[in-house]
């Protein structure tokens, strides 16, 4: 059966929530703050069973004002709709479900609504109105799963390089072309290479909010979750560990290149990399997102939790766009001008 969980504060009974500023867990009411990697349960937690559950939703009822919370069933942690309450489903993070490691969050709902209105500025394509009109319709700090991979990458790399040296001789102009053909090999050692475990999230918003720093993750508790969203993996670890291997591929030939030298061109002609896999480890990271409205149109953003990189689609300014294109174009006719009226002069 199907479990949740909610925390009280030893002093007054009101519901803690781990807070990012603090790096404890807060009540709302008196003001008392917990280290969430000592607090003592104990009592001080409540568990109700889920009260009707089918293939795919879950109702539970609130210990705190008796309100249902659905939930779907890969949810982690939630909020009751009706009293705001944060809960965590413990069957979700347990057994199978639950992650070695947690990275709390760093950054808190304000500072990412700080770090939206930051990411709005110095676009010079972006509508007048939108920074103006546009709404933020949802935001949410949610527990992102992601499987962590290790590997060793085993290469041997072949390019084709060129380098070009100009002098002249009289009225001569001389062009001597060397062409080289280079080669590399070696090994390197990957260590907690991300794959973002959840299918509701866009993978472009994860990948693109990377890197975490997983020096400050800490042992999980499901004390962190306290306050936010968290769901658990439904995308196995058999079923990432290809992405991982490819992007362990990708960033070896990067760096095989990266060794090539000085050339004009350096381009590869042929490689084989083979991959040792190694351990594979379940972790949480701090993900905010935010759900922007604007003209009917819902335009997502998301921000790394621990580091406050933000990305996000922007609408574009079709008129600002025409007109810089026409400037660019104009600006190329001009000086295609001067430079065709010089070489007749």
């Amino acid at each position: 059966m199907s479990e949740l969980k909610d925390f009280k504060c030893p002093n007054c009974g009101g519901i803690l929530e781990f807070d990012a500023q603090t790096q404890k867990l807060k009540c709302p009411y008196c003001e008392g703050k917990f280290d969430p990697e000592i607090f003592d349960e104990g009592d001080h937690f409540t568990v109700s069973s889920g009260l009707w559950e089918d293939d795919d939703m879950i109702v539970y009822s609130c210990r705190s004002c008796g309100g249902q919370i659905i939930a779907d069933r890969d949810t982690a942690a939630s909020s009751c709709p009706y009293c705001g309450s944060p809960v965590v489903m413990t069957s979700n993070v347990s057994g199978i479900y639950k992650p070695k490691k947690v990275i709390p969050f760093l950054l808190d709902k304000k500072q990412a609504k700080e770090r939206y209105r930051q990411f709005l500025k110095g676009k010079p394509l972006l509508p007048d109105k939108f920074s103006n009109e546009a709404t933020i319709d949802e935001i949410k700090g949610i527990y992102v799963p992601y499987w962590l991979f290790g590997g060793k990458a085993n290469a041997r790399m072949w390019f084709d390089a060129t380098r070009t040296r100009h002098w002249t001789e009289g009225d001569y102009i001389c062009t001597e072309t060397s062409y080289y053909k280079l080669f590399r090999s070696g090994s390197v050692r990957f260590a907690d290479v991300p794959v973002d475990a959840s299918g509701k999230i866009d993978d472009l918003l994860t990948e693109s909010i990377e890197p975490f720093d997983v020096s400050q993750a800490k042992d999980f508790s499901d004390n962190y979750l306290a306050g936010y969203f968290a769901d658990k993996y439904n995308i196995s670890a058999e079923d990432s560990r290809a992405k991982a291997n490819s992007r362990i591929a990708t960033s070896t030939s990067s760096l095989f290149a990266s060794t090539t030298g000085m050339y004009e061109t350096c381009v590869p002609s042929s490689s084989s990399i083979s991959i040792n896999e190694g351990r594979q480890d379940y972790v949480m990271y701090p993900v905010w997102l935010l759900n922007v409205k604007y003209e009917g149109k819902i335009y997502g953003f998301a921000m790394n939790g621990q580091t406050g990189k933000f990305v996000g689609e922007l609408p574009i300014d079709k008129g600002k766009l025409a007109r810089k294109a026409f400037s660019v174009f104009a600006a190329v006719t001009a000086a295609l001008s001067v430079l065709q009226y010089l070489l007749m002069r």
